[in-house]
C-alpha cells in the first residue's frame, strides 16, 4: 500500500471521528450547553471545566462539542447544495450547448465578479439571521464554480471516441450522460467539493461571526467566537477554543482534500507543487 493511501485513510478515519462527535455531540457533552450558572462565569481552564466557562458561566467544552454539529454539518450541507446545482447546471450547458449555455455562462460570470464573502453578507442581511439563511446566502454566490467545472470537464470528453460509439449503439442523450459522462467528471467535482469544505465551513463561520449566520444561544463556532471577541484579552478561553476548534477541522478536510487529490490524480499533484 502506498504511502498516499496510507494517509487517505488515516485522515478518512479522523474526519469520521469527526463527524461521529458531530452526530452525537448530545450525549457527549459533559454539561448542558445552554444552562447557565452565572456564579461560574468566566472560570480559566481546569477542574470540571476543562475548557473554562464563559459569561454566562456556560461550559466551554459542552459548546465546543455541540457547536461541532451545527458548524460541521451546515458546511456540509452547503457543500453539497452547491455540488449538486452547479454539476447539474454544468452537465445540462455542456451537454446541450447554445444560447442557452451562453446565457447561463454570463449569469455565472456575473456572480463570479461580485466578491463572494461582500455578495453573501448583502444576502443574508436580505435574508436576515439564521444558519439556515446564511447556507442559501453562500450556496447563491458558491454553485457557479461547479458549473463552470463540471461543463468545461463535458467539452473534453463530448466528442470522444466512447461517446460517439454510445450515440450509434442507440443510446439517448439522457442515458448517455448519466451513464457515460457523469461518472467521468465526478473525479474532479468531488476532489473540488471536498476542497471546498474547509472553506466553506470558515465562510459560514465568518457570516455567524458578523451577527448574520447562527443566532446565540445556539452554539455555533463563529457566533461563539464573536461573543467571546470582547473578552480576548481579560479571557481568551472563551474566544480561542471555537477557534482552534475551526482552525483544526478546517486543517484535517483542507488535508484530506489534497490526499484525495493526489490519490485520484497525482499528476495534477505534482502540477500543483510546481505552481508553489
Amino acid at each position: 500500500m502506498s504511502r498516499q493511501k496510507v494517509k487517505l485513510y488515516v485522515l478518512l478515519a479522523l474526519v469520521l471521528l469527526l463527524l461521529g462527535i458531530a452526530a452525537f455531540a448530545p450525549y457527549l457533552v459533559p454539561f448542558d450547553p445552554y444552562e447557565q450558572n452565572l456564579s461560574q462565569a468566566l472560570q480559566a481552564p481546569g477542574g470540571s471545566h476543562l475548557l473554562g466557562t464563559d459569561r454566562y458561566g456556560r461550559d466551554m467544552l459542552s459548546r465546543v462539542i455541540m457547536g461541532s454539529q451545527t458548524t460541521i454539518y451546515s458546511a456540509l450541507l452547503l457543500v453539497a447544495v452547491i455540488t449538486v446545482t452547479g454539476t447539474s447546471v454544468g452537465l445540462f450547458c455542456g451537454w446541450r450547448g447554445g444560447k442557452l449555455d451562453s446565457l447561463i455562462m454570463r449569469i455565472s460570470d456575473i456572480f463570479l465578479a461580485f466578491p463572494g464573502m461582500v455578495f453573501a453578507i448583502a444576502v443574508a442581511g436580505v435574508l436576515g439571521g439564521g444558519i439556515l439563511n446564511a447556507v442559501i446566502a453562500l450556496a447563491c454566490i458558491s454553485w457557479p464554480k461547479f458549473a463552470r467545472l463540471a461543463r468545461s470537464q463535458v467539452l473534453m470528453i463530448k466528442d470522444a471516441p466512447f461517446l460517439a460509439a454510445a450515440r450509434l449503439s442507440g443510446s439517448g442523450g439522457t442515458k448517455i450522460v448519466f451513464r457515460h459522462i457523469l461518472p467521468n467528471i465526478l473525479g474532479p467535482v468531488l476532489v473540488t467539493a471536498t476542497l471546498d469544505i474547509g472553506t466553506m465551513m470558515m465562510e459560514i463561520a465568518g457570516l455567524s461571526f458578523l451577527g448574520l449566520g447562527a443566532m446565540p444561544p445556539i452554539a455555533e463556532w463563529g457566533s461563539m467566537m464573536s461573543s467571546g471577541r470582547s473578552m480576548l484579552q481579560t479571557s481568551p478561553w472563551v474566544i480561542l477554543a471555537p477557534g482552534c476548534a475551526i482552525f483544526v477541522t478546517v486543517m484535517l478536510f483542507n488535508l484530506l482534500g489534497d490526499t484525495v487529490r493526489d490519490v485520484m490524480d497525482p499528476r495534477q499533484s505534482v502540477q500543483h507543487v510546481e505552481r508553489r
